[in-house]
Formats: C-alpha cells, structure tokens, sequence
C-alpha cells in the first residue's frame, strides 16, 4: 500500500489512471473471492444469500469501474467519498462499542474514523468546487499511506484473545 501510494505521488498527471486500476483489480477481485466463498460454503449457511448479493454487487462495481477510465473525475471522486465515508461512520460506531465494553484501543479507531470522514470531505470539496485532480490524487495517496500505517499499527498491537497456532 505504501508503494502504490509513494508512487501515485511521484506521478500524479497518471494517478488518476492508478488509482481507477488499483479500485477496479481489488473491487473484482473481492467480488470473485466473495463468490467462491458463498459457492464453496456459504450458501448452506444463514445468511448466505446475502454473501452472494454483496459478491455479485461488488464484482458488478468493479467491472464498471474498468469501463470508467474514460471519464474517471466524477466517478473517483464518489469512489473515494463512499468508500471512506462508510470506513469512517464504521470505525467510529465500532470505536463507540469498544468504549462501552471499557476497550483500550477504542481512541484509535475513533480517530482513524474521523480521519476517513476528513478525507471524503476533502476529496468531495476538492473534486466537486475546485476541480483539482492533482489534490485528489495526493488525497488517495495520503489516505493509502493513512490506512496502510494504521494496518501496521493494528498487526502489532496485542490483543486479549490467545491464539493457538
């Protein structure tokens, strides 16, 4: 994630272009991954036809996004919004559970959920009013960096469950 986005910013006249390969490869790749898991398991579970409605969605959207490269401003702009937007409103609904349950680490997800509200309100001020796909770029950009410290963060934290390998 750290590459992808180190080098978004070393070309951004092509990071719009990057960005719409990166969203449309991950997009169908989960799509087709939730599709084998609702075929292989999933459809004998409760609940299963869910899994299989979000796979064929999700696959749907990454198929579209392909198709997209010809006009990718408005469309990358409401990727990034939503994307981050629903990262956001989760992180902090999950932080506010955690500090119910007296977690510790509810104060980093609530601020990495306010972090990805910040970043879909400035990909929606600076696409929608300014225009700028530069800005929209090192935004994508930052918030890949964001994430993918935050995934670091996460990986190494202890945890209360005891895994047994």
């Amino acid at each position: 994630m750290i590459l992808c986005s180190v080098l978004i910013v070393y070309y951004p006249s092509d990071g719009l272009y990057f960005i719409i390969a990166i969203l449309s490869i991950s997009l169908t790749l989960y799509g087709i991954r939730t599709l084998i898991y609702y075929f292989s398991m999933a459809r004998h579970m409760v609940g299963g036809r869910g899994i299989l409605y979000l796979g064929v969605v999700i696959l749907d959207c990454g198929i579209f996004t392909m198709t997209i490269a010809d006009n990718p401003t408005s469309f990358v702009i409401i990727y990034l919004l939503a994307i981050h937007l629903f990262s956001g409103l989760v992180d902090i609904l999950r932080a506010l559970e955690a500090k119910r349950i007296s977690a510790p680490s509810w104060k980093f997800k609530f601020s990495s959920g306010v972090v990805n509200i910040v970043v879909a309100i400035a990909a929606f001020v600076f696409g929608t009013f300014l225009k700028s796909l530069d800005v929209i770029v090192y935004i994508y950009a930052a918030g890949l960096i964001y994430a993918a410290i935050s995934t670091i963060i996460t990986a190494f934290r202890k945890t209360a469950i005891a895994y047994i390998q």
